[in-house]
């Protein structure tokens, strides 16, 4: 592993880091912030999953985190949306190939061999960090922001018991039922519609799966709410299914960091109560 920098910021210790993964065969960069702490002490963690176009920069850059994170002593981890550079298959869009994982394993050609953010996120990530950083791995959440919300949703419903605290920002909620996810995850896992359903919130859901608890913030003057996030759908799912979840609309806001910065602190602080021992 190879850091890139590191900043004091609020009493802790901003980095960046980048390593040669085995499950995207490329270099990774990702982004954790560790506040100030006793020695020998671990820590709770919280992992945010970035949106189309982002990479770890966006909400380490733009995120206002850090004073919140030192305040209840909680790390805050930011991988890639995909893997990057020559070699790698891209496609001309924005919301598809690099910068555009969805946090899948893809199937298809040609998109098979490198884009495999599922397992770099939930396996090969993790125990890099639980090797190289001082984080009680019995203690983490998981939020997101647009793709990276439907990221942090499947996830966290994948894998029951693991994460204690789930949110997300404006996450796309059903990736079956809107543009952005009908061309992901038909280019990513192919036309059979029943393997998309372990990358969809609600499927997941109505599958089952349940989460301990859920916070979820949607803007309401989001240009993307109508068609592409439909926050409704996970509404209802939960309604249907009885899965605990505060749904917030928020008056006025948008996709922006300008949404995600301003209510980022309540979520730190709303999982840091889920960590706490």
């Amino acid at each position: 592993m190879e850091t890139l920098s590191t900043n004091r910021s609020h009493g802790g210790t901003q980095g960046v880091y980048r390593h040669q993964s085995s499950a995207t065969r490329t270099a990774m960069t990702f982004s954790v912030f560790v506040p100030d702490h006793a020695p020998g002490a671990r820590l709770p963690v919280v992992w945010y999953l970035s949106g189309l176009t982002c990479t770890h920069a966006n909400v380490t850059e733009k995120g206002e985190f850090r004073a919140a994170c030192v305040e209840h002593g909680v790390i805050f981890v930011a991988p890639d949306t995909s893997p990057r550079g020559a070699g790698v298959p891209d496609d001309a869009a924005y919301d598809f190939g690099q910068g555009a994982g969805f946090y899948v394993d893809a199937t298809q050609e040609p998109w098979a061999a490198q884009f495999r953010m599922r397992t770099y996120v939930e396996e090969e990530l993790p125990a890099l960090l639980a090797a190289r950083f001082p984080v009680d791995m019995d203690r983490q959440g998981i939020t997101g922001h647009s793709m990276g919300g439907h990221g942090a949703l499947t996830v966290a419903l994948r894998q029951p018991g693991r994460f204690r605290s789930v949110s997300a920002f404006a996450p796309i909620v059903s990736p079956l039922a809107c543009p952005w996810g009908e061309k992901a995850l038909g280019g990513y896992l192919g036309a059979d519609r029943e393997a998309w359903r372990a990358y969809d919130a609600c499927a997941l859901i109505a599958d089952g799966a349940r989460l301990p608890d859920l916070l979820v913030d949607q803007g309401t003057a989001d240009g993307f709410l109508e068609e592409q996030l439909r926050t409704q759908l996970l509404a209802a799912a939960c309604e249907a299914a009885g899965q605990p979840a505060t749904i917030r609309m928020q008056e006025g806001y948008d996709h922006s960091y300008y949404f995600i910065s301003t209510f980022m602190p309540e979520h730190v602080a709303w999982h840091a109560a889920r960590l706490r021992a």
